[in-house]
């Protein structure tokens, strides 16, 4: 056990009093000797920032505690001071490296401490509130100088923050046609023209529903659809649902339209005529209340829970309490931590279906074979996909969850909401999301005006119509990769920031945003979109209301 009020080694990090592991602060090398419960202990080998020391002895199959929440069990016996990874510590639920197998049923609930922990915890171990997270004696919005937002005011009564006209695809033989439209245009800036589409030849409800979302959406003024021809995707529809927005729109068929040459030509001068269109948008003047902003995370590594997430979830209660709707997802990297999620809920009905979807998130993994953990997560730190949800949901922030969307629906009020990305029933598409990519334009298909994208290893992606904000947890990461992101959350990590001041520096750099600031990613010229088949059943009413 450890040894009572034992001095803890500046370089290792107890996150909460009831943990069974320490990690490191900074890299320290192998040779070096560390103070881990009042024992001197030697290193064999290097210890990477945010990896695991075992904090006192454990037995074989003993649960292992992290941030206060379960991330697992070991599979050997543990000395003090011992790394905790692969070698020793395995998933309750599912294994993260290894293909096959099923996993140990027992103790999938939290411990009945509430939720998990994070860095930047008040003396007596508590989360803490938005309040306290607040920067004092400034406000939810004017005291930090935040810019103007000038938002483009829509037909149908929804704010904009960018004026983008997309072209889209709607079979992907139709693609190369649509990007040679669009290249003869300004992608990026508050008024570009940009690509968007799906790829397949037979007909998806999901795709449907999210492309009609994406082409209504307030950041975009117009769109150009291009079709083949003999496609099952229904144009005809997606068309009527843009024109009876309000926006503009237009389409082309390639098989009646002369082909390649013909159809970028006409296709061209039919993008110059809604670029003219929508140019005189209204203006109108925002709040920070009005903003729709989503989070995820990709790249993630275990500096990830130590900074960035906790940080945006700080950013999250800001925003939550201006009356703005923030959304968070990634069901499948939410597995254990489903009782705080349940505690959560606006009411007991919403708490037991944001359980039921991380459940449902858990069953579909299964059959895959193995949890949503690659191997860039293990190297980075990060062993079970209990320890890697603990990290994913602190991006969540302390809010009261309002209820659950999914892919393309909007939330019916302002607050907290988790997006189910996991598709319902036995797999049949394959992975719910095969790159991060595809997870953003989920988010910004349901109103995300600007998404919080946060990262240790280092993702680079943008995205269509959005705005991404990259959010950097691993202060070596920034070292390297400075142009691509937008925050640096590891100086939290290196004592030069709080969780309190990068959170309301998440909170500035929306609102810049929102203003027409280009992010990294923007400036970049990222663009990256992908939408694939997904299958959901209709969500039942007291989810949405």
């Amino acid at each position: 056990m450890p040894l009572p009020g034992a001095p803890l080694d500046d370089r290792l990090l107890l996150l909460h009093p009831d943990d069974d592991c320490v990690v490191a602060r900074v890299a320290v090398p192998a040779g070096a000797t560390v103070t881990v419960s009042g024992e001197q202990v030697r290193l064999d080998a290097d210890l990477p920032v945010g990896h695991k020391l075992a904090r006192r002895v454990l037995a074989r199959g003993e649960v292992v505690r992290k941030c206060g929440a379960l991330i697992g069990r070991t599979s050997a016996v543990v000395r003090v001071g011992e790394p905790l990874h692969l070698h020793n510590l395995q998933s309750t639920y599912l294994p993260a490296h290894l293909v096959g197998g099923r996993p140990v049923e027992e103790d999938r609930a939290l411990p009945s401490t509430g939720a998990p922990r994070v860095a930047g915890e008040t003396e007596k171990g508590a989360a803490a509130s938005p309040d306290e997270a607040r920067p004092q004696g400034r406000g939810p919005e004017g005291d930090l100088d935040l810019p103007v937002i000038e938002g483009f005011l829509r037909a149908d009564g929804r704010k904009g923050i960018r004026n983008h006209l997309l072209v889209v695809y709607t079979v992907e033989c139709a693609h190369h046609v649509v990007r040679k439209i669009a290249d003869a245009f300004e992608p990026g800036g508050s008024s570009g023209v940009q690509v968007i589409g799906f790829p397949g030849c037979y007909p998806n409800a999901h795709a449907q529903r999210v492309l009609g979302a994406l082409c209504t959406h307030p950041n975009v003024g117009g769109a150009l659809l291009v079709s083949l021809g003999c496609e099952s995707f229904d144009s005809e529809a997606l068309s009527a649902t843009i024109r009876a927005s309000g926006r503009w729109v237009d389409h082309l068929t390639i098989q009646e339209d002369g082909g390649t040459t013909a159809t970028i030509a006409r296709g061209r001068e039919l993008v110059a005529a809604g670029r003219t269109a929508i140019s005189g948008t209204e203006r109108t003047t925002m709040g920070m209340g009005e903003l729709v902003v989503g989070t995820i995370c990709g790249g993630s590594d275990s500096t990830s829970v130590l900074t960035a997430n906790p940080a945006v979830g700080r950013a999250f209660d800001r925003l939550v309490a201006d009356g703005a709707t923030c959304l968070f997802e990634e069901t499948g990297e939410l597995i254990g931590c489903e009782e705080s999620l349940r505690a959560r809920g606006v009411d007991a009905a919403t708490g037991d279906e944001l359980a039921a979807r991380v459940a449902k998130a858990a069953l579909y993994y299964e059959q895959l074979g193995h949890a949503s953990i690659a191997p860039g997560n293990l190297a980075g730190g990060l062993t079970t996909i209990e320890e890697k949800s603990v990290g994913a949901y602190a991006k969540s922030g302390s809010a009261t969850i309002q209820g659950v969307i999914e892919p393309g629906e909007r939330p019916a009020r302002t607050g907290l909401f988790l997006l189910d990305v996991v598709p319902d029933g036995p797999v049949q598409f394959g992975y719910p999301n095969i790159n991060d990519t595809t997870e953003v334009v989920e988010l910004i298909a349901c109103g995300a005006h600007v998404i919080l994208f946060t990262t240790g290893r280092g993702s680079v992606v943008g995205s269509v119509i959005s705005p991404v904000v990259k959010v950097c947890a691993n202060p070596e990461t920034y070292r390297k990769l400075p142009d691509d992101m937008d925050v640096n959350a590891g100086r939290i990590l290196l004592g030069e920031a709080s969780l309190e001041e990068v959170g309301a520096e998440i909170y500035a750099a929306v609102a810049r945003a929102a203003s027409g600031v280009p992010t990294r990613s923007e400036a970049l010229g990222h663009q990256e979109f992908q939408l694939g088949y997904k299958v959901f059943r209709t969500l039942e009413p007291s989810c949405l209301v």
